[in-house]
């Protein structure tokens, strides 16, 4: 299994999201090579985050990734939205973020 399958299956089982999106964005990197599985942009939308800070919503992701984390996973790019936020940004995904080093 890859270690985005692992990610979107960890995060099914974990959050039973409306909406989830793993982008694999590790070639953006200059210090990734072309094969690589450590920088990932995550976009889900639960009803688990409602009434939840942003903060609170990332601990949750972290500590649902938390072995992935300590091992290959780099980074995570997380964006998290309630159904009624997702709906209100017009359910458009998040531009990624520009990597420093390039």
């Amino acid at each position: 299994m890859s270690m985005q399958q692992y990610i979107e299956q960890t995060l099914q089982q974990g959050l039973k999201p409306d909406w989830l999106s793993v982008t694999n964005e590790s070639h953006l990197h200059r210090s990734s090579g072309p094969d690589a599985e450590s920088h990932f942009k995550v976009v889900v939308v639960s009803p688990v985050f409602e009434g939840e800070r942003l903060v609170a919503r990332h601990r949750r992701v972290n500590l649902l990734l938390a072995e992935a984390l300590q091992n290959s996973v780099h980074a995570l790019a997380l964006h998290t939205y309630t159904p009624a936020e997702w709906l209100a940004r017009g359910e458009q995904l998040p531009d990624s973020t520009k990597c420093a080093g390039h």
